[in-house]
């Protein structure tokens, strides 16, 4: 006798008897597992290894005067005018040293360079995670041309799950609309796959490192 059944028909079947035939889980501890093998390596150098293979710019300071010193260099050589600041933390330090800055969105569409703070960096692909949480917002981070980030060595994790970890213990339950993880300048090859830089936000993502 001929089979009339179809191959849905066939598959639907074996997908019942499967759901109706209780198994033990082959992998029970699957999502306890580390997903990459250790590392031995500090994560300061993970990081810095990893940001710059994605065309991040990276720099150690020791202290706040070395950060600032490294900033006016920066700013020299790039011939920078137009730095935008809007957090506190951030203002404070920048004000302490009297580095000119804006600290209103006056004049934004000419703001040459985004100043924010990060809630973590995470080493193992050279990401920052970034958080409208601050007071940057969504804006400073993403429409300037070059995005600087200051971060902290208490900020360093390995994995994403421990930059999640921050946000939670810092936010609680309130966490922020949007957490974002940014590794590298914005990039895109859509085009005749050709990699641009910049497509669609910063085409430079610097990141200063102070000691904490």
């Amino acid at each position: 006798m001929r089979d009339t059944t179809t191959p849905k028909e066939k598959l639907l079947k074996k997908v019942r008897k499967a759901l109706l035939e209780k198994r033990d889980n082959p992998y029970p501890n699957l999502e306890d597992k580390p997903h990459y093998p250790p590392t031995q390596e500090m994560l300061e150098v993970l990081f810095a290894e990893e940001f710059l293979a994605v065309s991040g710019q990276f720099a150690f300071c020791e202290d706040e005067v070395q950060f600032i010193e490294s900033l006016i260099n920066l700013a020299q050589e790039r011939n920078w005018h137009k730095i935008y600041c809007w957090e506190p933390a951030l203002q404070e330090i920048l004000k302490l040293y009297e580095y000119p800055f804006f600290e209103t969105d006056k004049e934004f569409e000419q703001a040459e360079v985004g100043f924010t703070l990060c809630e973590a960096l995470i080493a193992r692909n050279g990401s920052v995670m970034l958080s409208n949480g601050n007071a940057a917002g969504r804006r400073l981070s993403i429409y300037p041309p070059v995005h600087i980030v200051l971060a902290y060595t208490n900020q360093l994790v390995l994995d994403l799950k421990d930059g999640f970890k921050l946000i939670k213990e810092k936010y609680g339950n309130r966490l922020p609309s949007m957490i974002t993880n940014v590794t590298g300048p914005s990039r895109t090859a859509d085009i005749e796959k050709t990699l641009v830089l910049g497509a669609h936000g910063p085409k430079e993502v610097f990141v200063f490192l102070l000691d904490s």
